[in-house]
């Protein structure tokens, strides 16, 4: 929740922000990674948060209101049940005990009061938290006081089960720490919330304030669900790879990468559903909401559900693109192609069928297609259900739409029989023949431009590459050459954005070669094989010094 640290302080005059609260590097070890298994959120959880339309103008008796257009509105029948109330609907000051207190004025009946308001109607009870001592909101000087939760975590999870809350949104808000300090502050509340003996869904965000640490990890042993990139807003495209605020495609190129990260139980977080609030045309709208479904993201509107309009009810009450998002295999979809402007994802349902994204990110009408074997679908006569229209259609392998700009056709594929799906992203280290050393980014750098080299072995995250297509990540970003590249050129990190020069071809001699540059391979300069030999493009040869293993 970054929105108030350039919109609001532009208003307020704050230049800068004093982040006061700080986890030194050592204060606490990180704990070994472990499954989270929580018996929650076994499919992404859907609900309502109040952030997106009302930040902190919230009360009680809006909370009320929007609950009842949930449920007037044919949507917690459909899975919308947790019911989130974000910043500031805390009194500034804890009591004499510690305890945290609901704001007397925006809240005068209690929290445990509106939960039980909820619960009433057959809704789940969400609120916010941070792990630090100022929610964004108070770092941002929008609300005053410090009451996060530092400090009080077991206190605090002790007093959301007394108020009956079944989801946690907590959220990192300030730009000290490392990644590890992250996953062991986190870590407490995960432990206190377990404490607890309540069944409390635990949404984690990483990234307000802070470096972007949500891609550099699978969180799923520490949090049900996690942040991969800063805060939504209602665009389209903001130009923004990871930065506030993202737009709809800038998102879905950072997380589509983090596919092998999901999984019943944990699920990668994009963000709060934009649908409804205006900044998008229909058909980015439901291409929005389309494409969140596909992710295996939680689905939690963001709008005025008291007002939603009838086109805003009918993306959000697609039946058919809810029942893929809730699918029991807990899957994300995975990429089976993308050309930098046609995109296609694969999504493995529970029953074998599979659902089928045809994602258009240019600026006009082209058709995307793929075939059922790409998908994962083996024999010659398959059933194709149109999760917008709900047609259904014949095919004998063939998927494909004209799709306009920005949209996104789904289909669910049936019949024939299942090969091997898509392969779920894997982690692994590239180690070189010539040397034994692997390939490793340089001193774990994670900005734009950071140069790679050999180094010894080792399972630090600088090392671990995850295919995705013909992707190479790292540390949230793609292994890069620059566009005019020539022989000499040295491999780097960069933002992901889909381009041939960020795809690899993995051939069968053990070369790695470029596929915008295809006469260009992962090199060893000058067939070194010391520490901080830096790594390069070079013509192939096929010599050991391009010969590249899995490890």
């Amino acid at each position: 929740m970054r929105r108030w640290t350039r919109r609001t302080l532009a208003v307020l005059g704050v230049a800068a922000v004093a982040l006061t609260a700080t986890v030194t590097d050592g204060a606490m070890a990180p704990r070994p990674a472990r499954a989270l298994d929580n018996g929650v959120a076994r499919t992404p959880p859907m609900g309502w948060n109040t952030w997106n339309t009302f930040g902190c103008n919230i009360n009680e008796t809006l909370i009320r209101q929007t609950a009842d257009a949930i449920v007037a509105n044919g949507l917690r029948d459909l899975g919308y049940k947790y019911v989130v109330v974000d910043d500031c609907w805390f009194n500034p000051d804890r009591d004499a005990q510690g305890n945290l207190q609901a704001h007397p004025q925006r809240f005068p009946s209690g929290m445990k009061s509106l939960g039980d308001y909820l619960h009433a109607r057959g809704l789940l009870f969400g609120i916010y938290q941070v792990p630090l001592d100022k929610t964004c909101a108070q770092v941002g000087g929008a609300f005053p006081g410090a009451t996060g939760s530092l400090n009080h975590e077991y206190q605090d999870a002790r007093q959301f089960a007394a108020w009956g809350v079944d989801y946690l949104k907590y959220d990192w808000c300030s730009g000290t720490g490392t990644i590890n300090d992250q996953v062991a502050r986190f870590g407490i509340m995960r432990d206190a919330l377990a404490s607890t003996g309540r069944p409390i869904v635990y949404s984690i965000n990483p990234n307000s304030y802070h470096a972007k640490t949500g891609p550099q990890r699978n969180w799923s042993d520490v949090a049900n669900l996690w942040r991969t990139t800063e805060d939504i807003t209602n665009a389209w495209n903001t130009g923004q790879t990871n930065g506030y605020p993202m737009g709809i495609q800038n998102i879905v190129d950072v997380t589509v990468p983090l596919a092998g990260y999901a999984a019943p139980g944990g699920f990668n977080d994009p963000d709060m559903l934009e649908v409804g609030n205006g900044g998008m045309n229909d058909t980015e709208m439901r291409s929005h909401f389309a494409l969140w479904t596909m992710l295996a993201a939680p689905l939690m509107m963001g709008n005025d559900v008291r007002s939603a309009s009838s086109a805003t009810l009918a993306i959000l009450r697609n039946a058919n693109l809810v029942a893929i998002n809730q699918d029991t295999l807990g899957r994300q979809a995975v990429q089976v192609s993308f050309d930098g402007t046609r995109r296609v994802l694969a999504k493995p349902l529970a029953n074998g069928d599979v659902a089928v994204a045809l994602f258009n990110q240019g600026s006009s009408t082209t058709t995307v297609s793929t075939t059922a074997a790409a998908v994962g679908k083996s024999g010659s006569s398959f059933t194709l259900r149109d999760a917008w229209t709900d047609a259904t259609s014949s095919s004998t392998g063939t998927i494909s739409a004209s799709v306009p700009a920005h949209g996104t056709v789904v289909y669910r594929v049936s019949g024939g029989g299942t090969t091997t799906p898509p392969p779920v992203p894997t982690t692994f280290r590239l180690r070189s023949e010539s040397s034994g050393r692997c390939l490793d980014v340089d001193n774990a750098g994670t900005a734009n431009g950071t140069g790679t080299l050999i180094w010894d072995c080792h399972n630090n995250a600088n090392q671990q590459f995850t295919a995705n297509g013909q992707a190479l990540q790292v540390l949230g970003k793609c292994l890069d050459v620059p566009t005019n590249a020539t022989a000499g050129t040295r491999v780097q990190i960069w933002d992901c954005n889909g381009g041939t020069n960020q795809q690899w071809t993995i051939n069968g001699n053990g070369t790695v070669s470029n596929v915008r540059f295809p006469s260009l391979c992962l090199d060893v300069d000058n067939a070194g094989t010391a520490n901080g030999t830096r790594v390069l493009v070079w013509t192939c040869h096929g010599n050991t010094n391009q010969r590249w293993s899995r490890a």
